[in-house]
């Protein structure tokens, strides 16, 4: 199930990525241009933007649901405990044993002695 999301939300992915930069932007730069004529139709400049505005939409949803979903799918066999809920140490035995102290070192570099 986790595998059959992942391919969708790829999908979605790549075709919400694909109607963003089809769409016009506010300088023209990108986008589909051209005007459909005169006739209101699907393709026209206003309803070839209504409809990839719609569709756009859709698609971010359907993405926002998988990520959901697949939020849903991880966290479903994991333990709920907290921390908090862990009893705290005693005052004497919840620190580590002090270290020994480490062994006297040469001052200086250690340079190997000519035989």
């Amino acid at each position: 199930m986790q595998t059959l999301l992942l391919v969708a939300e790829l999908i979605i992915a790549v075709a919400l990525i694909c109607f963003v930069l089809l769409q016009r932007s506010e300088g023209g730069a990108l986008g589909m241009g051209g005007s459909g004529g005169g006739m209101g139709g699907l393709f026209t400049a206003r309803g070839a933007a209504d409809t990839l505005t719609r569709t756009t939409a859709i698609l971010a949803f359907l993405f926002f649901a998988t990520c959901i979903g697949l939020n849903i799918l991880a966290l479903k066999g994991r333990d709920q405990t907290s921390i908090l809920d862990s009893a705290a140490p005693a005052p004497g035995t919840g620190l580590p044993p002090k270290p020994a102290a480490p062994a006297a070192l040469p001052i200086g570099p250690s340079v190997p002695k000519p035989q």
